[in-house]
């Protein structure tokens, strides 16, 4: 069975500073809480609309942290060249728009084919190796591999929206009312049609050559999930342990979620 490695996500710290625009919390001490504390990568997201993670953040996280940094990018020229300047340890493409309150979905690695394949080229000249966020289906697999990229990361999205809604009564509020009147028969045959297809999609990759990762709404109730998918070796997690951290503090978070990710 492969080591899982956790990337813990600390946009959301850089959220609660923005909120007041002062250094508080301190972007740099969430690296080295998280580094300090079961950490074995550093994600961050540099958005176009710079709404959490600022340039000097993700010039200090990349320069000072002791682990692999995983900077997430959209397919931007402007954004491209930075990224490429700061030196990641691995760039991960995925999709963005300014009225999303958090990525939705994969790349669109068919519509977006040329723009996805000039990316990779760009980061692969600067040395730096990509792996695409897509949705988990064996056809994007298999474009993801065409596009030259090295990893693939699964968008978990839809299963832990599924998840949600059938175990807690704080579901995502991007659903329609409709969604919350389906019988619970079918959204469990929802919720196992979208765990297979992470599976499936995670084989596929595996076989053809590239890494798998996956990440997107898993918190510490459904990530047990995702321990059971041997071809998944790395698991990008943000929001629900900055949200856990809230009451328990950022290493008791950290550690918690390592707990429940070493295999």
């Amino acid at each position: 069975m492969n080591k899982m490695k956790l990337g813990v996500n600390i946009d959301h710290v850089a959220v609660l500073r923005e909120a007041r625009r002062v250094n508080d919390p301190d972007i740099m001490h969430a690296l080295y809480v998280a580094t300090n504390n079961g950490a074995d990568q550093i994600t961050i997201h540099l958005r176009e609309d710079r709404r959490h993670i600022q340039d000097v953040d993700a010039r200090d996280i990349i320069t000072h942290s002791s682990i692999p940094v995983n900077l997430e990018c959209a397919i931007d020229k402007e954004i491209l060249s930075i990224v490429c300047e700061l030196q990641p340890h691995r760039a991960t493409l995925v999709p963005e728009k300014r009225q999303e309150v958090t990525t939705e979905g994969g790349l669109d690695v068919f519509g977006s084919a040329e723009q996805i394949r000039s990316a990779v080229a760009q980061l692969h000249a600067a040395s730096i190796p990509v792996s695409l966020f897509v949705d988990p289906s064996i056809e994007a697999m298999k474009k993801s591999k065409e596009l030259g990229a090295e990893m693939v990361e699964l968008h978990t999205g839809t299963f832990a929206n599924l998840f949600a809604m059938l175990n807690s009564s704080l579901a995502y509020t991007n659903h329609s009312v409709k969604e919350f009147e389906l019988p619970r028969s079918e959204l469990t045959q929802k919720l196992e049609q979208s765990l297979q297809a992470i599976k499936d999609a995670a084989a596929h990759a595996h076989s053809i050559g590239l890494e798998v990762a996956a990440g997107h709404g898993l918190n510490y109730h459904n990530v047990s999930y995702m321990m059971e998918i041997d071809e998944i070796i790395e698991l990008n997690i943000g929001q629900s342990i900055v949200a856990r951290s809230v009451f328990s503090g950022l290493a008791e978070a950290v550690q918690e979620m390592k707990k429940l990710t070493t295999r």
